[in-house]
């Protein structure tokens, strides 16, 4: 008797544990994480502007403006998506963040006979779905 008892014991542990285990979903659907912001320097000199890389995907984007010449300029931005930054004081950097569009672009600077540069964003940036993400 009382080793019918053990067994049966034994079983219905058993039988707890198997229906404790099926009760998750493994096909539960998240979103995908966002995209990574695209990261792109712009060099401003007295004769030249260079944009650096000169393609990437669309989608928020932290252009890094860095003022090289001798005089205070700001960076505008035409194309599908347009903007202007501040002005850049001689010797100083700002940080522009904005969404930008598939297309072609041409980065000028406001006070300056600098040439201006052109540059391509492609398709959209894919998903940081797997990428990890540091502080």
């Amino acid at each position: 008797m009382r080793r019918s008892r053990g067994r049966a014991l034994i079983v219905v542990v058993a039988l707890f544990a198997l229906t404790l285990g099926a009760c998750g979903r493994d096909d539960f659907e998240n979103d995908p994480r966002p995209a990574l912001p695209s990261e792109v320097s712009v060099e401003i000199n007295d004769g030249k502007i260079t944009v650096a890389p000169s393609e990437f995907g669309a989608g928020l984007a932290n252009f890094t403006v860095v003022n090289l010449g001798d005089t205070p300029t700001t960076l505008a931005v035409n194309g599908p998506t347009e903007f202007e930054t501040d002005e850049i004081a001689p010797g100083t950097n700002l940080i522009q963040k904005t969404e930008v569009k598939s297309g072609e672009y041409e980065a000028s600077a406001g006070s300056t006979d600098a040439t201006p540069f052109q540059f391509t964003v492609g398709p959209d940036n894919p998903s940081a779905q797997h990428d990890l993400l540091l502080p």
